[in-house]
């Protein structure tokens, strides 16, 4: 009896593979030239359309590659040698920065430390301070361990 079943099964499958294999769709699609297509509006943004979109992604395309120094955490920090931890975290606690070259005032830097900054400063760039990115403890300890 169970292998009975197991033919018809079996038969049941080819058979329905192969009655979709003949079968053609058409496509029910519209010619860019169309009446409908040139009249439908270009939608512009509202502001509350802008007030939905999420600040922290309009922030990173700001910045593109660059260290945002008011809103990047210290693991960021990692890519650049003699920066990460100490060196990072110390521009993160004196930020706010008007400008990139403020870095190089941040008190108790060593001459190595502040070659290392001169020598990275086209990596920078600063933006306004978002809350997104700086509440809490965020900034020094992201929870992100790689």
């Amino acid at each position: 009896m169970k292998k009975l079943l197991r033919f018809f099964t079996i038969c049941a499958l080819v058979i329905g593979c192969w009655a979709g294999l003949g079968l053609v769709q058409r496509a029910n699609a519209v010619p860019l030239t169309s009446v409908a297509f040139n009249s439908v509006p270009v939608l512009a943004e509202t502001s509350a359309e802008a007030a939905l979109r999420n600040k922290v992604d309009a922030k990173l395309g700001q910045i593109a590659n660059k260290i945002d120094l008011n809103n990047t955490n210290l693991r960021a920090f990692k890519r650049f040698q003699g920066m990460y931890p100490n060196l990072g975290a110390k521009i993160i606690k004196n930020a706010p920065y008007d400008k990139v070259e403020d870095v190089l005032d941040i008190p108790g830097l060593s001459t190595r430390q502040k070659e290392i900054l001169q020598a990275n400063l086209d990596e920078f760039t600063v933006t306004s301070v978002e809350s997104a990115f700086n509440e809490g403890d965020d900034r020094i300890n992201n929870g992100i361990y790689r």
